[in-house]
């Protein structure tokens, strides 16, 4: 019953986080990590554990691919070369300082570099909850170093835990041959499951079908990638991003509506239990701690924190300089960011459920049988990381108001460009495909005169016409009276057994999509 019970437990737990959430200024990840050392204290709860292949194999891909499905390709492109550095340079840079102060800490150089690794990568999912608000520009580059950093802290991770247990040397050419095979295996895995995932739905009509064969698509580029030595984090993250330029050709608009709903719906739910069972896993690793005193754990969690978070900041405040000494053409200093905008960035390299999973995967013995050297302490100070990493959202809105960062119109101002855009096409386009199809001339003209207010409610919007907006707004909110009209008379004439609830269904949800169609309809502001 112990699984059942916990499953009650997240779900009352994410439903109160999120209500605190709404009326607190607190970031609803810091209150479901509060939610999970709470839940620790009850002694039936203790027993529950996170086993790091349920996250690593089960959790990240899913979490992972809608990431990579809803990020920007485009401004990857343009910041690449920052995404690149963040998510490899910086990556090895923490874990090396970290690995330096653990080492003087006591722990042996093995194990110092197995934490390192675990604490180095910035979490996709923390990264996507709590900045999300930030602009374009930042959140991409943001997301896709911690969509591609995972892959270079997991070779770390089995470099070190390999030399660690004796099954791994560090000879250079060996090594360079696992970081070869984890980055170039990885993205070729992801771009043959992407590419056989498109050939595989364009020959799919049924939406239910799609959809399935689009679950399946991240844990088979994982797969892949595991069963060739290389890297399913970017096994998953190619795929994403290829299937992200692919998929608006391929796929259906119901196969669309229901794959959105499912995935929204779905990643919320793992990412936020996420969050909860690394505060209980955070409580019942505090219990376990053995090698060491809580004093000293507590040090050890303060030192490898400020490291981690100083890191970030040195290398926010000195890189970007060194760059700009090299390359001064005018397209990349149109890009860079102020010292002032750059608070945000380093304070924004929040540590999550990955993190922990690494340093719970951590071997319980080596190969001699000996116990793996502060293997508990690692876990613990790890759990400490994550926490004091993720505190820093406390304080981000401050940092993003002292930042001063510009308003960032640009999606509101692409999105206008679109709507009138293709209303145009459309408009211009009505004759032509009337013809093909042998529309009716009423016809004809009840499309040409609805697509004509379409587009005149566009032009009102850009030039400010407050009335003919005020107009369509009172037209929507009559129609969505109306609607729930309907809906009430409905449901009456269910409950008077005139209509059965098979019917009721059915036009419930012709109600529902009109619904929908209308709460949308507005012109972006």
């Amino acid at each position: 019953m112990l699984g059942l019970e916990l499953i009650v437990v997240l779900g009352v737990a994410l439903l109160l986080c999120g209500a605190l959430a709404r009326r607190y200024p607190v970031a609803p990840a810091i209150l479901l990590l509060v939610a999970g050392i709470v839940i620790g204290f009850v002694p039936r709860f203790r027993e529950a554990q996170l086993p790091p292949e349920v996250v690593l194999l089960v959790f990240l891909p899913a979490l992972l691919y809608w990431e990579s499905l809803t990020t920007s390709l485009r401004e990857i492109r343009s910041n690449l070369r920052v995404v690149v550095l963040t998510s490899t340079a910086l990556v090895v840079a923490t874990a090396g300082a970290v690995a330096w102060v653990a080492h003087a800490r006591g722990l042996p150089w093995g194990p110092a570099w197995v934490l390192g690794a675990a604490v180095a990568p910035t979490d996709a999912t923390a990264v996507g909850v709590l900045a999300r608000a930030l602009p374009r520009r930042t959140v991409t580059v943001l997301k896709a170093e911690s969509l591609v950093n995972d892959g270079t802290a997991l070779v770390i991770f089995a470099v070190a835990v390999g030399v660690t247990v004796g099954q791994e040397t560090l000879a250079p050419l060996h090594l360079t041959w696992l970081v070869v095979l984890s980055y170039a295996g990885g993205i070729l895995a992801g771009l043959v499951v992407g590419w056989v995932s498109s050939t595989v739905r364009k020959r799919i009509s049924d939406p239910t079908l799609e959809n399935i064969a689009v679950l399946v698509t991240p844990f088979a580029a994982f797969l892949l990638a595991e069963l060739i030595g290389a890297s399913g984090v970017l096994a998953v993250v190619t795929c994403g991003l290829w299937m992200s330029q692919s998929a608006p050709r391929i796929t259906s608009a119901a196969a669309r509506q229901q794959m959105v709903g499912f995935w929204s719906l779905a990643t919320t739910v793992l990412s936020s239990a996420l969050f909860v069972l690394v505060g209980l896993q955070a409580q019942s690793a505090v219990r376990n701690l053995r090698s060491e005193s809580y004093q000293g754990a507590v040090v050890d969690i303060l030192l490898v924190g400020a490291v981690v978070i100083g890191t970030r900041w040195v290398w926010t405040y000195t890189t970007p300089y060194v760059i700009r000494f090299f390359d001064r053409r005018p397209s990349q200093r149109a890009r860079r960011v102020g010292a002032r905008g750059r608070m945000v960035t380093a304070n924004a390299g929040f540590r999550g459920a990955v993190s922990l999973a690494v340093a719970l995967a951590i071997p319980q013995r080596l190969d001699s049988g000996a116990p793996f050297p502060g293997r508990d302490l690692i876990i613990v100070i790890t759990c400490g990381v994550i926490v004091l990493t993720l505190l820093q959202a406390l304080w981000l809105p401050l940092i993003v108001r002292a930042a001063r960062l510009p308003r960032d119109t640009s999606v509101d101002e692409e999105r206008k460009l679109a709507e009138t855009t293709t209303a145009d096409a459309a408009y211009d386009a009505i004759d032509e495909v009337a013809a093909d199809l042998g529309s009716d001339q009423h016809v004809i003209d009840r499309v040409r005169h609805e697509m004509d207010k379409r587009r005149r409610l566009l032009s009102a919007a850009d030039e400010g016409n407050d009335a003919l907006v005020q107009h369509h707004d009172q037209y929507t909110a009559l129609r969505l009276a109306l609607l729930a009209r309907e809906r009430e008379t409905l449901i009456q004439l269910r409950d008077e057994r005139q209509i059965d609830d098979i019917v009721l269904r059915q036009v419930q949800a012709r109600l529902d999509l009109d619904e929908v169609r209308l709460s949308r309809s507005a012109p972006a502001e």
